[in-house]
């Protein structure tokens, strides 16, 4: 995988940018959060400093909808968008994308000389714009695709003590991940509505590295038993990689979430009485996410990723289509 880095110009061609600027809208059509737009800004720069023209690329929602709006929103407030870039609508108004359609690939490819692909969080799907498009132009990672790639495979040969936290509701996307750090992780803590479905997997139950809730595992939100264990962990543990609420966040049982998170920006502080530095923690998954930007501490933390359910694909097979993809790309 070639890293947009690798390109020293251009050389005034069009650069072809997949990126994830599906970002969550208001009722009144106001952008919530724009972190995955921002976050692609320096691949952006990067290209027009070594004279190449970016076309921002792009899926927006599930039904089709203009992207209009966001790009409208984007060049508003950001100045690298101002002039010298080009913007495609969405580009699942084209049924080609996913489906992977080679038609839809090269009508995608022929608008450019070079692919980069800044959508890492959507690079667990096999769509046109992230694996049909590198078969057919030179391509390459832009430079959050690298970060979310270096730092998430920390997570494959961590410092020891270990601590997964998983918390959330969808049991089957999270299985995957607690059977391949069963041989990695120290620790799995277990909680949210994971829990109860963990609590029926006999093969979880008996192995001691699970930790789950102390007391009630249907309850809305963690107790305070359960806190004070976690606080133990964390103190024991030198890496730290959590992803999902530890609650029903989504209906306002927050608390316990919200400790958890006051519990790891401490632990992430480096103790200079001590001269020890903080440990390495690393936070994922949407609602996960959207504690972190709710309180502004992503800046605590040794990384932060906006990757969503393609974090956990790649925690779990250590790849994706889309970086099987870049491997493959023609010179």
């Amino acid at each position: 995988m070639k890293s947009v880095k690798e390109v020293g110009d251009f050389e005034n061609k069009k650069v072809l940018v997949r990126g994830d600027w599906n970002v969550p809208v208001g009722e009144n059509g106001e952008i919530l959060d724009a972190s995955r737009i921002e976050v692609s800004l320096p691949t952006v720069e990067y290209i027009k400093n070594r004279n190449g023209i970016p076309i921002i690329a792009s899926h927006f929602g599930r039904e089709g909808e203009s992207i209009e709006p966001i790009i409208t929103y984007a060049k508003k407030n950001y100045l690298i968008l101002e002039e010298g870039v080009e913007f495609l609508e969405n580009l699942r108004q084209n049924s080609g994308e996913e489906t992977n359609s080679e038609e839809f690939a090269k009508e995608l490819a022929s608008k450019a000389e070079f692919y980069v692909n800044e959508a890492f969080s959507t690079s667990h799907r096999e769509h046109a714009s992230i694996v049909g498009v590198p078969k057919l132009l030179p391509s390459f990672a832009g430079l959050r695709f690298v970060e979310e790639f270096e730092k998430l495979s920390t997570a494959f040969n961590p410092e020891h003590p270990f601590l997964l936290i998983l918390g959330g509701a969808k049991f089957e996307t999270k299985l995957p991940l607690v059977k391949k750090f069963l041989n990695i992780a120290d620790y799995i803590f277990i909680g949210g509505a994971l829990a109860q479905k963990a609590l029926e997997t006999e093969s979880l139950t008996q192995n001691p590295k699970i930790i789950l809730p102390v007391g009630d595992l249907s309850a809305l939100d963690i107790n305070q038993e359960t806190l004070v264990l976690l606080k133990s962990k964390i103190e024991n543990s030198k890496f730290v990689l959590w992803n999902g609420p530890l609650g029903k966040y989504e209906d306002g049982y927050k608390e316990g979430t919200l400790r958890l998170t006051q519990m790891l920006v401490d632990s992430s502080a480096p103790d200079f009485a001590k001269a020890t530095p903080g440990k390495k923690v690393i936070i994922g998954g949407g609602d996960t996410e959207n504690v972190i930007d709710e309180l502004n501490i992503s800046h605590k933390f040794f990384f932060v990723s906006l990757a969503g359910g393609a974090m956990l694909e790649f925690l779990a097979n250590g790849t994706l289509p889309g970086i099987e993809a870049l491997n493959q790309t023609p010179s």
